[in-house]
């Protein structure tokens, strides 16, 4: 193989992240041609309103997909927090490499903290999931719709009167602008989008691509990140209902914490299981979930 064509979301973040892994493949497979194909997604051309308005899964890959089904391209990497539970016939996660820092930061215009920031403060977040913890631990803020790129976020931090907003810590790593955050905040207050931090390269099982991408396989973030998909796959969770999973490598063992919530935060469901087998730990969370009552808000709002 000469040339390997691979898609990207045209997103700053995504190209950057894209890139990156292009730059580890090329120095290790100087003889291949890495093209890349920045695709414009569904999520993308959507920005005036919250993900969980615009409904579906997989707003941010269905036209890459499209794209790995058709030929036009060979692989394609993504947010692994973007990647639905299920993907279409043909398709898998090729390659995981090492995630990053998988928390949520907060960055304020004052420098305060999220216990600092004044009574009714107006934060701003486009996750349904970031909303319902938020208000669980702080009832009196006020969450206010805040889409766009990180940088785009950052400028109406400035311009639009909020006094925080709440982002992946992740992007703001990739992106070279952690010096913009202000407090991490902890999973015990914030739990993760399933696969937040975390890089998925996804592609045809048959396909050319797939031997080259082992070389920047991570075993460990794979079978953690596997651990909170398959939680939210029995939970069959989309963008309407507040689904988060956060799993770590402890002692030879996952150890994932997982959530579901009311957007209004006032109804969470939350737990934690130990476990060596990555799809057996996610079932059995979500199966505990269910039966403390998650499943009545899961049908309650759409999930």
């Amino acid at each position: 193989m000469k040339e390997i064509r691979v898609g990207s979301r045209r997103s700053p973040l995504a190209l950057t992240q894209t890139k990156g892994v292009l730059k580890t493949l090329q120095a290790a497979h100087p003889e291949i041609t890495f093209t890349l194909k920045e695709i414009v997604t569904k999520g993308d051309r959507i920005q005036d309103v919250r993900l969980s308005q615009v409904g579906g899964k997989g707003l941010f890959v269905k036209e890459i997909e499209e794209a790995l089904l058709s030929g036009e391209i060979h692989f394609a990497v993504h947010s692994m927090k973007d990647v639905p539970a299920e993907l279409p016939e043909g398709l898998a996660i090729l390659s995981i490499p090492k995630r990053v820092t998988a928390n949520d930061v907060l960055i304020s215009k004052d420098g305060k903290k999220l216990d600092e920031l004044p009574f009714g403060a107006k934060v701003g977040t486009g996750s349904l999931r970031r909303q319902a913890q938020l208000l669980n631990y702080r009832p009196d803020l006020t969450v206010l719709p805040l889409r766009g790129n990180i940088d785009t976020r950052l400028r109406k931090l400035r311009e639009e009167g909020l006094d925080a907003i709440i982002l992946a810590a992740a992007g703001l790593e990739r992106m070279g602008w952690t010096g913009e955050v202000t407090e991490i905040l902890p999973t015990e207050i914030m739990l993760p989008a399933v696969g937040q931090g975390a890089l998925g390269i996804e592609g045809r099982w048959e396909g050319e691509a797939t031997s080259l991408l082992q070389s920047i396989h991570d075993p460990i973030t794979a079978v953690t990140t596997a651990a909170e998909r398959a939680f939210l796959y029995r939970l069959e969770g989309g963008c309407q209902v507040p689904i988060a999973a956060f799993a770590r490598w402890e002692e030879g063992e996952i150890h994932l914490q997982g959530l579901v919530a009311s957007p209004d935060g006032k109804e969470i469901f939350r737990g934690e299981r130990w476990g060596k087998e990555a799809e057996r730990v996610g079932k059995m969370l979500a199966e505990e979930l269910l039966e403390k009552g998650a499943g009545e808000v899961l049908k309650r709002f759409g999930g």
